[in-house]
């Protein structure tokens, strides 16, 4: 099948290209100091912190990924988008006022406050490595593809080559203020791209019935049977729950979005409404490959299913429009990824390391950190194509990390007992646990284990266990201390009458149940 662009076509996707750049400059040329840039000031409200959480985390792998997900295991792979909605609420309500009540420029800072340093290096490196290798190179892998549809002259590296330099290059200049702003218009366009692709593939498909005359009733569940190989029930409230809060709650890739926010209220918002728009994933994302199963019987490469269905279907200006879109998730989520890295290895390693260093010098470091992130990155991600499936690689990848990580902001924010020497051994532990799940998928080693999430959410408990027995060892930090960064019944109260002062509409508990209702009307109907 051949893939061409007309000169409208073409003549968007440059206009787009060239404007997210030039928001880059324009935005560089206001930077003062390492907060703005990292932080953009700490001035944002909930519309661009909303808009920014949804379009970092739907990038071009997500596109790809969870259209050939939809295609071959069905809408069971939503529970990862549903689940999200809780996470968002309980990083809302536990987790963001303590990031924000200690003014942490990065989230394994807190770690340092609770425990130690060496925590907070660990904490930062296993951040970074995720960062490099899910985030920003899956990301170049999955928007490589569909390039080469378009230029298939050209090599999928020389590609991803030119994709990253465009990327880098308004972060590099921009900072947060830059990857913020222009994540707000990228949600927009990858919303209206997404539904495009739906509507057109929907009519193109004829109506349900040629849908459902080829595919098994089940393939429309949300929840599956315990039997389920690919994603069993009770893997969505352990293995999926885990993998949620560790992107969406201590992932700086991600967190770093409410830790620019102009005060507590406003990053509680941004994260409800990034939760109302997660919701939409199932339609405009999960359901276009559903429809390809009529469309493309045939399809083998559940990577390629989303990119054809672009061209195949969409007519020549709207085909640009939907294209800027991909490219614009691609971008959101590589500028996201970058700005991330940058701030994690200058201010929890650099700045260490040079402690007198001024905030205009942090601030060119990490400009330069920026850089040398992108060219790994362009090294790593074409040896994403192993995988029989981008989907199962993002996963596989944060299942063997994430465990322990979760684990040290667990135990540290809600059991007040924990200690330096406790956290120590859980890294030590789940570590080991890491390099095996490791070694047994480098080298094929057969090991009788249960579905990944099952291992996952173990890995967990091992390591929680790990640092509560190792925590009756050593001394705990002094009360004082430990008051700023723990978590009690009595910050839960305080913020209870805080909020009696708030309209209803804007008291964001009421948001939240409202999205645990939407919640339960979409599981009900699926």
């Amino acid at each position: 099948m051949e893939f061409n662009l007309t000169n409208l076509d073409l003549g968007i996707i440059v206009f787009y290209l060239l404007a997210v750049i030039a928001l880059g400059f324009y935005f560089g040329n206001k930077h003062k100091n390492a907060e703005d840039y990292f932080l953009a000031g700490r001035n944002l409200t909930w519309p661009i912190i909303g808009f920014s959480l949804f379009a970092s985390n739907m990038s071009s792998n997500s596109l790809v990924g969870l259209a050939g997900a939809g295609y071959k295991d069905g809408f069971s792979v939503y529970s990862y988008e549903w689940m999200a909605v809780l996470v968002l609420i309980i990083f809302a309500v536990f987790f963001l006022p303590f990031y924000l009540k200690n003014k942490i420029f990065t989230i394994p800072e807190y770690l340092e406050k609770r425990f130690s340093y060496p925590v907070r290096a660990y904490a930062s490196f296993i951040a970074v490595v995720l960062n490099v290798m899910v985030d920003i190179a899956a990301t170049l892998y999955a928007g490589g593809l569909v390039i080469n549809l378009i230029f298939p002259q050209f090599a999928l590296t020389e590609i991803i080559v030119g994709l990253a330099l465009i990327a880098g290059l308004y972060t590099i200049t921009g900072g947060l203020s830059s990857v913020m702003y222009t994540d707000a218009v990228q949600a927009v366009i990858l919303i209206l791209g997404s539904t495009l692709v739906t509507i057109f593939a929907f009519q193109e498909m004829g109506g349900w019935e040629p849908l459902r005359a080829i595919t098994e009733p089940s393939h429309f569940d949300i929840m599956k049977p315990a039997s389920d190989e690919a994603m069993p029930w009770p893997s969505v409230f352990t293995g999926v729950l885990l993998l949620g809060f560790y992107f969406w709650g201590t992932n700086q890739y991600i967190t770093q979005r409410t830790l620019a926010s102009k005060n507590l209220r406003q990053g509680q918002w941004g994260a409800m409404f990034a939760g109302f728009l997660k919701l939409s994933i199932l339609f405009i994302m999960i359901f276009p490959g559903a429809f390809a199963r009529v469309l493309y019987p045939e399809m083998t490469e559940m990577d390629m299913i989303y990119p054809t269905m672009l061209f195949d279907l969409l007519p020549t200006g709207l085909l640009g429009l939907v294209l800027a879109g991909l490219i614009a998730a691609m971008m959101s989520s590589l500028d996201s990824g970058l700005n991330s890295v940058s701030t994690l290895v200058t201010m929890d390693f650099v700045k260490k390391l040079t402690p007198n260093a001024s905030s205009k010098r942090l601030m060119n470091v990490g400009r330069i950190v920026t850089a040398v992130v992108m060219v790994i990155a362009i090294l790593w991600a074409p040896q994403i194509g192993n995988f029989e499936k981008l989907w199962d690689y993002l996963q596989n990848t944060l299942a063997w990390f994430c465990p322990p990580i979760v684990a040290l902001f667990v135990m540290g924010l809600f059991f007040k007992r924990s200690n330096n020497t406790g956290a120590l051994a859980g890294i030590l532990i789940g570590f080991t646990i890491t390099t095996l799940l490791i070694f047994k998928e480098v080298t094929g080693y057969q090991m009788d284990l249960p579905n990944f999430l099952y291992v996952a959410f173990w890995h967990f408990i091992v390591s929680c266990l790990a640092i509560f027995l190792f925590s009756f060892m050593g001394t705990n930090k002094p009360e004082s201390e430990l008051a700023k960064v723990v978590w009690t019944r009595g910050e839960f109260a305080e913020e209870s009458i805080a909020l009696k002062e708030v309209a209803w509409y804007k008291n964001y508990r009421y948001q939240a149940l409202a999205l645990i209702a939407m919640v339960l009307i979409i599981l009900i109907m699926y």
